[in-house]
């Protein structure tokens, strides 16, 4: 039997030790024993403790600790058999126990100060409520109890952000998709101009991505900064993130303050595989940023040699495409395969290693340039492919380079290479060499003759 008034935890450590094991609360003297239990009366806490609504380290009161940590009996006792508890008393990051509660995910210990008659809108000193900051820690029971209760789902914070911001911020899809069930307004911005699915961006989460942009998310919307998610998608190589928003219809020539495009920032930190996304979902190359370079000229600066072989690649492609019947149709076998990346294809070996032949072996310095413009390649593409590796026999790789994107282009518009090949030496004045490269491609039977994109 415990005293009357007294509150007993059988077998267990002081009640108190129970309530602040950490740094944040001060610990109070042992209590009485009592047999196998220990117990402390409401005179002794005031006795020990002050007043139930004292402050220890951080503004912290006994209703907040046991609201962090729980322990609804501990509440149940200081709200029956104490008196003047102050139930919304702030501690000095301005959070009541109701705060504590719903950030430390205690649903019982919420429920206890809702009966109670707790405060439910109240903002701590950074503008949260506690729909904020259980968003936040990805509670999601507890955020089900306060959407229950009604707590307003866009009341802002301090920088701007709504629960759902929160949610989105810290990678909670659960916690995303029941405030979107909800109502949580997906596109509302912060002060940084930042929509939710900035966030997912920022995180890479493809699935919260997904939901956001179901519920009508905006793909859009340009930050502070002037960012897009597929910038920020980009920017933090989120491949799978950078499909979706391209299938979700993001602009891909969107440029931030900058001026760069997404492009402009695959190049600039070598991420191939987006850059080849975003080539095949096709991009306008002409676009410069605020140093007045392109896309390519970027990839160039920065030595990334597959890259500027993919951009005039694709800008090659663009051009065919633009002059001549698409190849990129549906029903078109061609336009389904269409990659610009370096060509591995077993079809084509033999007429590659003819390429390199003549490229290492036969064509003399600046005839790779002839043949080069002879192919209508631009200025630009050819001063893209020469910025890389310089020397006396630079040339060679920088023709077999060149002879490698010419390939890429006739047999993606389905031309006969071996046939191209010859009539582009004739016209540089090397016949003899267009009849020895003839010879070598027309005794190679899986030559390429079809639309088969490299």
């Amino acid at each position: 039997m415990r005293p009357s008034g007294c509150l007993s935890f059988p077998g267990g450590p002081s009640p108190f030790s129970v309530l602040f094991p950490s740094e944040s609360c001060v610990l109070v003297p042992n209590t009485h024993h009592l047999g196998d239990s220990q117990c402390v009366s409401g005179a002794s806490l005031r006795r020990l403790q002050g007043p139930p609504w004292a402050c220890f380290q951080d503004g912290l009161t006994l209703l907040h600790c046991a609201a962090q940590k729980g322990h609804v009996h501990v509440l149940a006792f200081m709200m029956e058999d104490l008196e003047d508890v102050a139930l919304d008393q702030a501690d000095k990051l301005g959070r009541t126990a109701f705060h504590q509660a719903a950030e430390h995910g205690q649903l019982d210990a919420l429920d206890f100060l809702v009966g109670s008659g707790c405060d439910h809108s109240v903002k701590d000193k950074e503008g949260n409520t506690a729909l904020h900051l259980a968003a936040r820690q990805g509670h999601l029971a507890v955020l089900q109890r306060l959407v229950d209760i009604r707590l307003d789902l866009e009341e802002q914070n301090a920088e701007g952000l709504t629960a759902l911001h929160a949610a989105a911020e810290r990678i909670h899809p659960d916690c995303v998709q029941l405030l979107l069930r909800a109502g949580s307004s997906v596109n509302a911005l912060t002060q940084k101009k930042q929509s939710c699915l900035h966030y997912a961006a920022l995180g890479g989460s493809e699935v919260m991505a997904r939901a956001l942009i179901h519920a009508g998310g905006c793909t859009n919307v340009a930050d502070r900064q002037g960012a897009s998610p597929l910038h920020l998608a980009v920017r933090h190589n989120f491949p799978v993130l950078v499909q979706l928003l391209i299938d979700s219809g993001s602009d891909l020539d969107a440029t931030d303050h900058r001026q760069q495009t997404p492009l402009h920032l695959a190049a600039e930190h070598a991420w191939q595989d987006i850059a080849e996304m975003l080539l095949v979902a096709g991009v306008n190359l002409n676009l410069r940023d605020k140093q007045g370079k392109t896309a390519l000229a970027v990839a160039a600066r920065s030595n990334h040699v597959s890259l500027v072989d993919m951009i005039i690649k694709a800008d090659r492609f663009y051009r065919w495409e633009k002059d001549r019947l698409s190849c990129r149709d549906p029903s078109d076998p061609c336009g389904k395969s269409l990659t610009f990346k370096q060509d591995h294809q077993q079809e084509t070996q033999q007429l590659r290693s003819v390429l390199w032949q003549l490229a290492s072996r036969y064509l003399r310095p600046h005839e790779w340039k002839k043949l080069a413009y002879c192919w209508e390649f631009t200025e630009a593409h050819v001063l893209a492919i020469e910025q890389q590796w310089t020397g006396t026999k630079s040339y060679r790789e920088h023709g077999h380079r060149m002879l490698l994107i010419w390939l890429h282009g006739v047999v993606t518009a389905g031309e006969n290479p071996s046939k191209e090949l010859f009539e582009g030496l004739v016209a540089i004045g090397r016949r003899d060499l267009a009849e020895s490269i003839r010879k070598k491609a027309n005794d190679d039977p899986s030559a390429p003759r079809r639309c088969t994109a490299m």
